[in-house]
């Protein structure tokens, strides 16, 4: 993900998108280079509209944070559901016992 994450801020700042200054951003992070994935990356990019892209994955964020968010209730729901039936499985030993 830091390669395309390279690639961003590359585009952001108004640079080259290119192997050079894409090993320079990494190395810059202390990331390790993986010449093989900074070729994949400048031949993947390469027909990308970049500007479309980023524009894309940020109206696709706030739906992503609210089913994520969605999920997280239900979870909460469900462990608050298995502690009411824990308590009353534990309050009816306490009448058996």
């Amino acid at each position: 993900m830091e390669y395309v994450y390279a690639a961003m801020i590359l585009h952001t700042t108004g640079q080259e998108i290119n192997e050079e200054n894409v090993k320079k951003v990494l190395e810059a992070a202390d990331a390790e280079v993986d010449e093989a994935r900074v070729k994949a990356l400048i031949a993947a990019l390469e027909d990308v509209d970049i500007e479309e892209a980023m524009e894309k994955t940020v109206a696709a964020a706030p739906a992503a944070a609210k089913e994520e968010e969605e999920e997280e209730e239900e979870e909460e729901e469900e462990e608050d559901e298995e502690e009411k039936e824990e308590e009353a499985a534990a309050g009816l030993g306490a009448l058996f016992g």
